[in-house]
């Protein structure tokens, strides 16, 4: 234990750079301007988050469609949205499933609705429902607790 506690001790030097280090959870910038540019707040009212976004050419992957991990971001940041009280830090997920039911392509414009599902204790949950707005066909789902 010593060995490893050893190894991964900082310099003066590397602890000096790390302390100039931005947080990124506190910042906007490269991120939101790549994953989450263009999305749009149509609705917010207590425990519900409803946008829209129309699929852009920098998320798609080489099959044509909408990436995955693209969608998994966006439904992450909306389903946070649902259970977040300002002021305070954005809650961490302990548990999150996402169903990949469908694909979305380039410019298919989407609506993400967020519903809070309630709390207990200190244990939040979520669903997000992300769907084709022209066909209503499901593309995703999302259940995570916080």
């Amino acid at each position: 234990m010593e060995k490893a506690r050893t190894f991964l001790q900082l310099t003066d030097d590397q602890s000096e750079i790390v302390s100039r280090l931005v947080d990124p959870a506190h910042c906007s910038g490269f991120y939101d301007d790549f994953a989450l540019n263009g999305i749009r707040v149509d609705r917010v009212e207590q425990g519900v988050v409803v946008c829209t976004f129309k699929v852009p050419p920098r998320l798609i992957d080489r099959n044509g469609k909408l990436a995955n991990g693209a969608i998994a971001n966006i439904v992450d940041v909306v389903g946070s949205a649902a259970v977040h009280v300002e002021g305070l830090p954005m809650n961490v997920s302990v548990d999150m499933s996402i169903s990949f039911l469908s694909t979305a392509k380039l410019d298919d414009e989407l609506e993400i609705t967020a519903r809070a599902l309630g709390q207990r204790g200190r244990y939040s949950g979520t669903v997000v429902l992300l769907k084709n707005k022209a066909t209503g066909e499901i593309i995703v789902e999302e259940i995570r607790y916080f």
